[in-house]
């Protein structure tokens, strides 16, 4: 803890106080389980923070050492953590397989990829810096399920014997022999370090033979068919045959642990976090490999550009122009961020940002041209005229030029519906205005989008506009 009085003066330098404090007290006193792959969002949620305010705070206290990042991918299933990065650029497989949801998955930024934030050990050494040294029950609550899954508090321990019939911890190389009775139930022969399984469908006449089942537990396990069984006694024989400590366990697939796993809670994703301006500035290099595709479901995209701007350089001089225009960049960046978005990049006097949804993308450009309406009267003239563009798709994050980009059609038909925008309009695609959040954040500002629609360059098929006045 010495290190981390050293550390939190700094973090209250670029950080919220508020924020920072509910930092030093988790630190401080919290148990160890809630210094592993914190949850912000649920954190930000428990201290009355703002979501926002709460990740601009771990992503510095990060950046000084206080905190390590963890990019981890999750079954959408089960909400397991099906492998564990510390930096977005090794998250490589085409598919991620969830043997305990006996199901595949291509990895996306939105739903299958979470952020957390664990204690770094130079600050607080806790139980989950040695993962194989953890009882089996926490083993599973820090290590095996995401921070999605909202686990209890209290009683954790007893619930997870209601559905775990017996659990031997098999050190590397060793063989074990478990004896067990055999309920009437759906059972799952579950390692969690190494993620195998194997599926028994218990059912029929109880017997008073002994049945026998053999578990190799290695790397290259797949998924087993289900096997058919007896209730009754049973002679499971497990082999460990990996270097590490493994968890065999048998686990009732029963209404406790289906009502344990259908509990969620929002969690950190990949896709906000990669359009979070905070992330963008501190991170800035460290997201991407140049070769790697990630995919996102959904993303808002919004383009600006000033009308008129070579006029603008031409009317009041280079000087002056250019003042303007920095003018326009701060403010335009000063909303992205506090919209929850993040400035991609800059083009001559053109913006692209990104939102994680569409209504803060559609708040963001009211208050842009509010704005610029702002900085027009105060000079007495309009010299700042935005026009503004906003779609929502899928699109793939890439690396470009040394930073995270986006690439796709949706990127695209952004670019082209802000083309269209004449001077202190907003032209929004059917996508952005038709969701329900967009339409409150639209009704709260009184405007009633208008119906438009427009052939875009270089898009097959008539796209249906709207312009909000």
């Amino acid at each position: 803890m010495s290190e981390a009085s050293d550390l939190f003066p700094i973090l209250r330098q670029f950080a919220d106080e508020k924020a920072v404090a509910a930092i030093e007290r988790l630190v401080a006193g919290e148990p160890d389980y809630r210094l592993c792959r914190v949850n912000v969002l649920a954190f930000a949620a428990e201290h009355g923070l703002d979501e926002d305010t709460a990740i601009a705070a771990f992503l510095h206290a990060a950046r000084i050492g206080l905190f390590d990042i963890s990019w981890n991918v999750l079954c959408p299933g089960c909400g397991g953590v099906l492998d564990t990065n510390a930096t977005l650029k090794t998250i490589r497989k085409d598919e991620y397989v969830c043997a305990l949801c006996a199901a595949g998955y291509e990895p996306t930024l939105d739903e299958m990829v979470e952020v957390t934030f664990t204690v770094s050990p130079r600050v607080r050494r806790i139980a989950a810096h040695s993962p194989h040294e953890l009882p089996p029950a926490e083993y599973f609550r820090q290590i095996y399920w995401g921070s999605g899954v909202d686990l209890p508090e209290e009683g954790f321990e007893s619930l997870v014997e209601d559905f775990i019939i017996e659990t031997v911890e098999l050190p590397p190389g060793e063989k074990a022999i478990l004896s067990i009775q055999l309920p009437p139930e759906f059972v799952i022969v579950f390692e969690p370090v190494t993620h195998s399984v194997q599926f028994l469908d218990v059912k029929g006449e109880p017997t008073r033979d002994r049945q026998s089942l053999i578990v190799i537990i290695d790397r290259e396990h797949t998924h087993s068919q289900t096997l058919e069984m007896h209730p009754g006694p049973i002679r499971i024989t497990f082999e460990n045959k990996i270097d590490t400590r493994t968890l065999p366990s048998v686990c009732i697939a029963g209404d406790v642990l289906h009502q344990m796993l259908a509990k969620r809670r929002p969690f950190l994703t990949a896709k906000r976090l990669l359009t979070n301006q905070t992330f963008r500035d501190l991170y800035r290099t460290d997201t991407l490999d140049v070769d790697q595709r990630l995919k996102i479901t959904s993303l808002t995209f919004l383009f600006t550009d000033l009308r008129g701007s070579t006029e603008l350089y031409d009317r009041v001089g280079d000087l002056a122009a250019f003042d303007l225009v920095r003018a326009h960049f701060r403010v335009l960046n000063e909303i992205v961020a506090a919209e929850a978005g993040a400035v991609v990049k800059t083009i001559g006097d053109a913006v692209m940002a990104t939102f994680p949804t569409p209504d803060r993308a559609v708040a963001a450009a009211l208050r842009m041209r509010e704005a610029m309406r702002e900085l027009n009267e105060a000079r007495g003239r309009e010299d700042l005229l935005l026009k503004i563009g906003i779609h929502e798709g899928p699109c793939i994050a890439v690396s470009m030029n040394e930073r995270q980009d986006y690439f796709g059609q949706t990127v695209n038909i952004a670019s082209r519906v802000q083309g269209l925008a004449n001077s202190q309009s907003i032209y929004a695609t059917d996508a952005v205005v038709g969701d329900a959040r967009a339409v409150q954040v639209l009704e709260a500002a009184r405007v009633s989008p208008v119906s438009k629609g427009a052939m875009l360059r270089g898009i097959a098929n008539e796209v249906a506009l709207y312009v909000i006045p």
